[in-house]
């Protein structure tokens, strides 16, 4: 079984068999190889093997090569699902064995696979990431009814304050709400090219919705994404204005609610989180329960896995930095750091 790389005009075939398996993730589909290499300049090989003229297994791989953080082979980048997607083991090895080989001709420090599901090979794995995913019904009073006691009072509290949803199409707002939002909380923001390509290359599967006050103004907004039965809230923030009124709590009550009931969803996909966080304690107030996710790391030049993590005592003074970092300073210098964390 031979190794080919993914082109252009394939893309549609490698989408068809990541819709038809039964563990394949937004995180899989084709548009990805063109996000990454327009938005971050990254290099990818999106490797699939054939039989019989068919395909029977994938692996989508970009390479982040950065001084600062580090020299590593990943499947995939900016997505927290990925890793191979095969029909049987055998296919399954013959994709490891080519990511590995990969990995040492490009001497990297290492190679990152990321699971939602056990994998079928055998790697190094970190307890580090959880993911949070819940069915959802298309009637709205047994959403509420899902949700703990006090996690509903504050979505009520949002909406007793008069607070709307809306969906929309202009990104510029919502990258104005998201760049002060991740800031606030000491994190680089994505360079606003990044969620172009992404609303643009996703079109029909990436949706925004804003939350307004009673005046019209927008106070948080999410990008999600739709994969089969799923919704994925991926990216989402709010401003200061927002936290009296519940105006986080009250966005992602609209967005399962719209999703349940407009676009036919049943799985509302929270995302990872790391254990021990705040968007971790966050999710688990909605009666989400935790799921492990399962990064498996082959290791190159690396002597042990990696800890790039807000958590590592190293970062802390950086985060601390960059939450007092003047607005138009932090979007300027965010883009260049946050291209090369993944």
């Amino acid at each position: 079984m031979d190794v080919k790389i993914l082109q252009a005009t394939d893309y549609a075939r490698w989408d068809q068999f990541v819709l038809d398996h039964p563990q394949g993730s937004f995180f899989h589909k084709a548009g990805w190889q063109t996000v990454i290499e327009q938005s971050f300049g990254h290099k990818t090989w999106f490797c699939y093997v054939e039989q019989e003229q068919q395909i029977v297994g994938i692996l989508p791989l970009s390479h982040i090569n950065s001084w600062l953080f580090a020299n590593a082979l990943i499947s995939l980048p900016f997505c927290v699902y990925g890793g191979i997607l095969a029909n049987n083991d055998d296919v399954a090895q013959v994709l490891y064995q080519y990511a590995k080989q990969l990995a040492v001709s490009l001497n990297v420090d290492y190679l990152e696979m990321r699971y939602l599901e056990p994998p079928a090979v055998t790697a190094l794995e970190k307890d580090l990431y959880v993911t949070f995913q819940k069915t959802i019904s298309d009637n709205e009073e047994e959403n509420l009814k899902a949700i703990p006691r006090k996690q509903r009072a504050m979505v009520r509290k949002g909406i007793k304050a008069g607070l709307s949803s809306v969906i929309h199409q202009d990104l510029e707002q919502f990258y104005a709400i998201y760049a002060e939002s991740v800031r606030n909380l000491g994190t680089p923001v994505f360079r606003k090219k990044y969620f172009y390509n992404l609303y643009q290359t996703f079109a029909g599967d990436c949706e925004l919705l804003s939350v307004n006050t009673p005046d019209g103004q927008a106070i948080a907004s999410v990008m999600s994404f739709y994969f089969k039965d799923q919704v994925l809230p991926y990216y989402g923030g709010s401003l200061p204005l927002a936290r009296a009124v519940k105006g986080n709590d009250f966005m992602y009550w609209q967005l399962l609610n719209h999703a349940a009931m407009t676009k036919g969803c049943r799985i509302f996909d929270y995302g990872r989180s790391k254990q021990g966080t705040g968007s971790y304690r966050f999710k688990k107030n909605w009666g989400f329960e935790p799921k492990p996710l399962h990064y498996q790391y082959y290791l190159v030049k690396a002597t042990e896995m990696p800890n790039i993590n807000p958590l590592n005592p190293k970062y802390q003074w950086f985060i601390k930095l960059w939450k007092n970092l003047p607005l138009s300073i932090a979007n300027r210098l965010g883009p260049f750091l946050v291209k090369n964390i993944g």
